[in-house]
């Protein structure tokens, strides 16, 4: 290791330059480029089919995938169906972890849908008539920050045994499907559409031979999705729907902005009219979610995300993320009724300071509303928490439970007991027997667990760490196995939470695993140290000067330790910041290297951290050899830490995300690039190498079957052996590049955002968004391998 001194002085030496970038912003893009977006369906689906080709025919089947953890948490779901009269069967669509059944009452789960092209499930929907029907419709509707885009609809007709792709493969995101009571050929499907870009395959679907031809049969505009729906349970040919309009930018979550709303439809869906008497403009409403009393189908509810301006921020006042609240305070829930069949409603709800709260500032997330099957006042609502009302709406609840897990998504009452719950939530699955007073859950019983990334340690043996969705951040031991019991038959975990937010890059001190750093939010770093078995955490997060712009942080910003000291530390926002001493002290080293442009900079409450960086990487061969990406697509190089810096995006598709840049530990010149299309609607496998230091890149993506690609790492031990993390699993290749297999057996499609090789023990850990963390022990065959 260099000696810190040396470094120190080589820094001094390039402050007095680094000084004088000045304010002025970043270059704009050259006219003419083009951004790839929206993948044809057909060309996603057939790249699915020859992932299963390759997945059958590895050379690696021998190397098998272990599930470490965690098992002491579980993951977001978004629905839940329960066949008509059972009290022990039902089933759970997860976020991005496929359909899962249980027939004992959630005391164990069977996943339904390993193989599938989608593991991101937007509803469930069981037919009265055969509960061996089943219709899934894939990808989740809620606009979450890592939502992924479904692939159509499903059907099983012997209970999820096996399953058929039904079609509407474009719409992405599916928010109800809604089946005839008596025929179950008939068939509604609302679809939300794409989640980034603006699409005609949106609104509500009808077929009418079971899935074998489909009917749009109501639509207003390419971003106005279908988001709820609902059947008159005494006349089928009664239908409500809600559209909403919920394009998402890079920069801005669904603004209001009309052509949406309430809609009915009184023969079947040939005709529909709008429904606005009472609610409020649709200008300033998002999502809206609607059901029925079936005890009384004259009356309906609407759950409202109103962004109707309302009172001034109090001084100082912050959102759940810590973001100043910049503009008057939305509105905030409300609850709307109809007694007349929807023909006129009126608010129900309080206006009071939980209900402004009760979805936060993000109401696009949850919108889903339920009415007691037997009694047409009571009704819950879905938010942060989940809340009862009792009165038809005049006030409401909310319900707290040990276990009972917040941001609420799905409910299920059952019409013959309506005390018996099901509740699906960013945590997973929770039952009640009692109308909601108290709930059981099954966190350890059904591993639907979402990482965005992973770290690891250099302990004996090695732990490793990573940031979940929801519930802040984990350590676990490699050599963990779920399961394991003490010698008194208690189920005793290898996983802990440790320091850091939902949503950080992780970065363990390589010399001393009681040092690690993560962030709560938004880049907002923290370095925490483990002292007499308690973490001891201190903000070190950089804060912008005087004068200049507020600093803007990824969800994930991107932090690393330098190969050559331990205590220099790199910390992304717009700027690339560094610290000799493990972050006391900063220095900024680049200028903004995105564009910046401020047209793609949104308004709270609606903005996105967008244009900052997403990747940088060290090169092990020179200190200050360091790359950088943005959010936005540039690509930068600085071969003298920071004193100048050089763009190194020509070549390369305009305006993607850079998922991740590796610094070659063989080649001081060769460095590797992924890029991720999702955030336009795009699935291209996109895989760079260059041996030039970034000034030519070579498409080195070979035979992956799409993508999107979110990681690259190279292997320890053999420089020609690659590994990457795609959307439906891990590829690796033994020659750099020109074929990839498909890697191991056991691992179902899933999500791979993060993976490492350790570098001591030679095993390579996954992190999945949707299934939690898996392992191969030893990767020596892929190292070794010969070929055929």
């Amino acid at each position: 290791m260099k000696s810190f001194k040396r470094i120190s002085v080589f820094i001094m030496a390039v402050l007095f330059i680094s000084s004088l970038w000045g304010a002025a912003g970043p270059k704009s893009p050259a006219k003419g480029l083009k951004k790839i977006e929206s993948t044809d369906p057909a060309v996603r689906l057939k790249w699915f089919e020859e992932h299963t080709a390759l997945k059958g025919r590895t050379p690696f089947k021998s190397l098998s995938w272990r599930f470490i953890g965690p098992d002491t948490i579980s993951g977001r779901c978004t629905d839940v169906a329960v066949p008509k009269g059972s009290k022990f069967t039902f089933y759970v669509g997860a976020a991005t972890s496929g359909v899962w059944k249980t027939e004992n009452a959630g005391i164990t789960w069977q996943p339904l849908m390993d193989e599938a092209a989608t593991q991101s499930i937007g509803d469930i929907a069981i037919s009265d008539s055969n509960p061996e029907i089943i219709w899934v419709g894939t990808g989740e509707a809620n606009i979450f920050r890592a939502s992924t885009a479904g692939a159509g609809v499903y059907k099983s007709s012997d209970g999820g045994k096996t399953w058929a792709h039904m079609g509407l493969a474009s719409t992405q995101t599916i928010g109800r499907i809604v089946i005839h009571p008596s025929n179950p050929e008939i068939v509604y499907v609302a679809a939300s559409g794409h989640e980034w870009t603006y699409n005609p395959d949106r609104g509500v679907f009808k077929t009418s031979d079971g899935g074998k031809t489909w009917q749009k049969i109501l639509y207003t505009s390419d971003k106005a999705g279908a988001i709820d729906l609902v059947m008159d349970p005494k006349d089928s040919e009664v239908l409500y729907a809600s559209l909403w309009n919920r394009v998402r930018r890079r920069w801005s979550d669904p603004v209001p902005s009309g052509e949406d709303g309430l809609f009915k439809s009184t023969d079947g869906g040939k005709s529909w009219k709008p429904l606005t008497a009472g609610l409020p403009d649709t200008v300033y409403t998002g999502r809206i979610g609607i059901d029925i009393a079936r005890s009384n189908p004259n009356v309906l509810y609407a759950f409202v995300d109103n962004h109707t301006p309302g009172r001034e921020p109090r001084q100082g006042e912050l959102d759940s993320y810590g973001r100043q609240k910049t503009e008057r305070v939305p509105t905030g829930a409300e609850v709307y009724r109809s007694d007349d069949k929807g023909e006129s409603w009126r608010k129900v709800s309080p206006s009071d300071p939980r209900m402004e709260q009760f979805s936060g500032t993000y109401g696009w997330v949850f919108g889903q509303i339920r009415v007691d099957p037997n009694d047409e006042n009571t009704v819950y609502i879905m938010g942060l928490s989940l809340a009862k009302s009792s009165d038809g709406g005049k006030s409401f609840r909310n319900l707290y439970f040990a276990g009972l897990h917040g941001d609420h998504h799905g409910l299920w009452i059952d019409p013959a007991d309506s005390r018996y719950l099901i509740n699906v939530n960013d945590g997973g699955v929770n039952v009640s027997y009692d109308g909601g007073e108290t709930w059981r859950d099954f966190h350890t019983h059904h591993p639907l667990i979402q990482f965005y990334n992973i770290a690891y340690d250099m302990d004996k043996p090695f732990h490793v760490y990573g940031s979940v969705q929801d519930h802040g951040t984990y350590k676990g031991i490699v050599s963990y196995r779920p399961t394991r019991e003490d010698g008194m038959g208690r189920r005793v975990s290898g996983w802990e939470p440790c320091p850091g937010g939902e949503g950080t890059h992780i970065a363990v001190d390589p010399t001393d695993s009681n040092i690690v750093y993560s962030s709560s939010f938004y880049g907002r770093l923290m370095r925490s140290e483990l002292k007499n078995g308690r973490w001891e955490t201190k903000d070190i997060a950089p804060k912008a000067g005087p004068g200049e712009p507020l600093l803007r942080g990824q969800w994930l910003a991107p932090t690393i330790l330098s190969p050559h000291n331990p205590m220099i530390v790199y910390h992304g926002f717009q700027y690339l910041y560094r610290s000799l001493d493990r972050g006391q002290t900063w220095e900024r080293i680049s200028p903004d290297l995105s564009y910046n442009d401020p047209d793609k900079q949104g308004k709270w409450p609606f903005a996105i951290p967008y244009a900052c960086l997403t990747a940088v990487s060290e090169s092990p061969f020179k200190f200050g050899l360091l790359y950088a990406g943005t959010g936005d697509g540039r690509v930068w190089i600085t071969k003298n830490g920071g004193e100048a810096w050089t763009e190194i995006t020509a070549g390369l598709p305009y305006n993607k995300h850079v998922s991740r840049l590796v610094a070659s530990q063989y080649d001081p010149a060769t460095v590797y690039l992924t890029l991720n299309g999702r955030r336009d609607d795009d699935f291209a496998d996109y895989v760079y190498k260059s041996t030039d230091y970034g000034k030519t890149w070579v498409d080195i993506s070979g035979n992956i079957p799409g993508g999107p690609v979110n990681v690259i790492r190279e292997d320890p031990k053999n420089k020609s052996v690659l590994y990457v993390g795609t959307d439906l699993g891990v590829y690796t290749t033994i020659d750099g590049g020109a074929i990839w297999h498909y890697l191991g057996s056991g691992l179902p499609n899933t999500y791979v955002w993060d993976l490492f090789v350790h570098p001591r023990d030679n095993s390579l850990v996954i992190a999945t968004f949707g299934r939690g963390v898996w392992v191969i022990e030893n990767v020596a065959p892929v190292q070794n391998y010969k070929g055929q």
